[in-house]
């Protein structure tokens, strides 16, 4: 079966064009007075609160291309969901039209498993240039090499013009840096059409520590029950709104991007007395640590990581079936193969 021209994810946060003109802009900011929106310089409007949480807005003033930001309490901070931030992220938001794009007419469905050779990707240094266009443009001598499977680091909107990519903070923006996503899509897309499965490393359990303000405007993103060696918890479990927002966003890279599957960078947060049970005797290492040295460099899943995929599959975002379900299912695969 081909696959259609376009691609789209109907989101709950941010900002979503509207078929008939203008665009529904919407924030989760619980702990939150106030919310306004600037929108292509012109003085804030208001935004409207709902009982959960959310402050929302309709504006017909608002399209593709459109930048804007959100003014909380008087502070003027970008969209957590942003799918573009050109200025990093401390500058405005874009809105996206992600129909635009118009992927080639394939039958893509992915490789088997057995079939995955990985070669793993930082976009901002495997090409002088740094950039998706770039690394498209390259993906012929890995296929030469005999690459069928590529994994990006992640690629979520981080501070400064280099980063790892474990400091994003926009975790619904590809790095400015980097491109376009339109560029980002067109680099999937060439992967396909050589036969290369893509898959994207993506961040869950922290947010960097440059660029982020939801301990602003949405503390109940975050948990006091468990402590990262990153920084403060996120809570998935306690909180709906919050585990939406992430079950969205792995939904949204599998199906506007259509990657393949995703590699979740992440552990379930532990409280410190029962890190300390868990060192390995004597060694003052934690066990699982000894458990990777053992493994002599296989990448291994956590518990954490496979409760989310578990969660992720079941999720009622998306029927059993769909492209994003199957992809989903795949990186669970994936991740279970790399245990053994």
């Amino acid at each position: 079966m081909v696959m259609p021209p376009t691609s789209t994810f109907a989101m709950t946060f941010g900002a979503e064009l509207i078929p008939n003109g203008g665009v529904r802009f919407r924030l989760y900011a619980p702990s939150a007075t106030s919310v306004e929106l600037a929108l292509d310089g012109a003085a804030p409007e208001p935004l409207h609160r709902d009982d959960d949480g959310f402050f929302l807005r309709v504006d017909s003033r608002a399209r593709a291309g459109s930048r804007y930001a959100f003014v909380v309490d008087g502070l003027r901070v970008p969209d957590p969901a942003s799918r573009f931030n050109p200025e990093g992220p401390h500058g405005p938001s874009v809105v996206i039209d992600p129909g635009a794009f118009l992927w080639p007419q394939d039958d893509w469905r992915g490789r088997p498993w057995h079939e995955h050779v990985f070669y793993e990707i930082h976009v901002g240094t495997f090409t002088p240039e740094g950039t998706y266009a770039a690394a498209a443009a390259k993906l012929p001598l890995l296929v030469e090499l005999g690459i069928t499977a590529i994994e990006l680091m992640p690629l979520a909107q981080a501070p400064g013009e280099r980063n790892w990519g474990y400091d994003g903070v926009l975790l619904y923006a590809p790095a400015h840096t980097y491109g376009t996503p339109d560029d980002l899509k067109a680099l999937v897309a060439r992967a396909h059409a050589l036969g290369i499965a893509l898959y994207l490393d993506v961040v869950y359990n922290h947010f960097g520590p440059e660029g982020n303000y939801l301990h602003a405007y949405a503390r109940e993103f975050y948990s006091d029950r468990h402590d990262t060696p990153w920084g403060a918890a996120i809570d998935v479990l306690g909180n709906a709104h919050v585990r939406l927002f992430f079950i969205q966003n792995a939904l949204y890279w599998l199906e506007e991007f259509r990657f393949d599957g995703l590699r979740i960078a992440t552990r379930s947060p532990r409280s410190r007395k029962r890190r300390q049970r868990k060192r390995a005797p004597g060694s003052g290492v934690p066990r699982a640590v000894e458990r990777r040295r053992a493994s002599r460099g296989t990448r291994c899943g956590h518990g954490g990581t496979r409760r989310l995929l578990r969660r992720l599959c079941r999720s009622d975002d998306r029927p059993p079936g769909t492209y994003a379900h199957q992809r989903l299912r795949l990186s669970g695969r994936a991740l279970g193969h790399a245990r053994r």
